[in-house]
């Protein structure tokens, strides 16, 4: 079967239309995808699980008639479950694991007409944002295989930017969707929190920082997958307000003049290196070239209170994670069967008590109303994604012992993404910036609580007036 020309030149929206036009087949689609895969993979180390023949076997059983029907896709390993595949989470310890059931999430996936065909990489259990794994490896940037990827979602982010697909399934808990698509040149909303379902196996991530949803060339991509996924499942313990009209409508909508607030300030104290100040100072000009009201000022975020309930959820879970025991045989979880790092955040968890935990809980909600005070002065925020540009393979070492020492350097690269998350304001990285050693500069913006509309509005408007999604790196 030929491989189908300029296969890379269209978005998920794009193939969707070539398929419905039969221009194509979805079977052509499946195979130059995997050909794509064979051909490049191997220098970017971005799908660590192939599913070619459950994809072939979905098409020869006749697809849903949904909105995205025949695009090949890929899912993340962490917790995104399909029925009867593997999904290692980035970790030996889940060798020869494979769920009965799929994640929600890939339920909806699968009914938009999505074929998914295997696994990208993450970091072990997500909790480190670069790509490195004793498990499978380090992913590399398909700008510079040298540098990382980001992380968690950094296996999806190599595989689109590398052009094995448009749009790839990420989840973001501490800025795993932003990071990694700043670090690769792409477009990575996190949406609202509870926008998409978490369950069936847990009601929320990381207490409610985590959320579900894609990495894309296209901001139109991002609104389609959104209008495909969102909403609760039954029995969701929360949901983020519904949309008052899909989201590839607020794609085609332009903004009028907006109040967009900007900074180069976390609070954390972290100096914002000068191409990541450079990639914000630009998108301010182009704002104000487009008519929008730009200020600088910052939302009245304490930092250290921040890293620190941060800290205490993500420590405690991964405590709790590893004390239910083996996933196949439920025997204690040996030291030696994780990452060292992994093994260090748990021993954090064990100093974490009932009421630190509730606490800490409660001060996610504070900050989440201290933002919402600060956006209701200002349509949107503007700051960097990262705080450098993207960092050498082996920079974020996940075989040391040292949680704390592995936190700083976590707040030196990305003080400004987990603020989204305690909040659950919607924010995404817009690929506005290249640096003159040719590596994507990220910016951020955050968005009011349940407004990915007018979100996705503003960047469609910037995709437009600085168009990126023809970049590509030079594999």
């Amino acid at each position: 079967m030929a491989e189908i020309q300029d296969y890379d030149r269209f978005d998920a929206m794009g193939l969707a239309d070539l398929l419905r036009r039969r221009e194509v087949s979805a079977e052509e689609l499946l195979e130059t995808a995997l050909t794509k895969a064979d051909a490049i993979d191997s220098r970017i180390n971005a799908v660590v699980q192939r599913f070619d023949d459950a994809g072939r076997q979905a098409i020869a059983a006749g697809l849903p008639d949904g909105p995205l029907s025949g695009v090949p896709f890929l899912v993340k390993d962490l917790f995104a479950f399909c029925a009867g595949q593997p999904c290692g989470n980035g970790s030996r310890l889940y060798d020869g694991f494979r769920p009965g059931h799929d994640h929600e999430l890939v339920a909806r996936y699968r009914r938009a007409g999505l074929v998914i065909f295997g696994r990208t990489a993450t970091s072990e259990f997500g909790l480190s944002v670069s790509t490195e794994t004793r498990a499978c490896g380090a992913t590399r940037n398909p700008w510079n295989l040298q540098h990382s990827t980001g992380g968690s979602s950094g296996g999806a982010a190599a595989a689109v930017a590398a052009g094995i697909l448009p749009a790839a399934h990420a989840s973001d808990g501490g800025g795993s969707i932003r990071i990694p698509a700043a670090a690769c040149g792409l477009f990575g909303l996190k949406p609202t929190r509870a926008r998409t379902p978490a369950g069936p196996d847990v009601g929320e991530g990381w207490a409610g920082l985590s959320v579900g949803h894609v990495v894309t060339r296209t901001v139109r991509d991002s609104a389609a997958f959104l209008d495909a996924t969102h909403g609760p499942a039954p029995g969701d313990p929360y949901a983020a307000p519904p949309p008052a009209r899909p989201f590839l409508e607020a794609v085609s909508r332009r903004p009028e003049a907006l109040r967009i607030a900007y900074s180069f300030d976390s609070g954390s104290g972290v100096e914002v290196h000068p191409d990541c100040r450079a990639a914000v100072e630009k998108t301010v000009r182009l704002l104000d070239s487009l008519g929008h009201r730009v200020v600088e000022a910052a939302p009245p975020i304490d930092f250290e209170e921040l890293e620190g309930h941060m800290t205490a959820i993500v420590a405690a879970q991964t405590r709790q994670a590893l004390d239910l025991g083996h996933p196949l045989t439920g025997a204690p979880v040996a030291e030696e069967s994780v990452e060292p790092l992994t093994w260090a955040i748990a021993e954090l968890g064990r100093e974490v008590t009932a009421g630190r935990y509730i606490g800490a809980v409660n001060g996610v909600h504070r900050f989440g109303r201290r933002m919402a005070a600060f956006l209701s002065d200002h349509d949107l925020y503007l700051c960097p994604t990262l705080a450098k540009p993207p960092v050498p393979l082996g920079y974020l070492d996940t075989e040391t012992t040292d949680a704390r020492g592995f936190i700083d350097k976590l707040r030196a690269y990305m003080p400004f993404t987990q603020i989204a998350n305690m909040t659950g304001q919607p924010a995404a990285s817009l690929p506005l910036h290249w640096n003159d050693a040719g590596l994507p500069i990220g910016v951020q913006l955050l968005a009011p609580y349940g407004d990915e509309a007018g979100l996705l509005g503003l960047a469609a408007q910037l995709e437009e007036a600085a168009p990126w999604a023809g970049k590509r790196p030079p594999l």
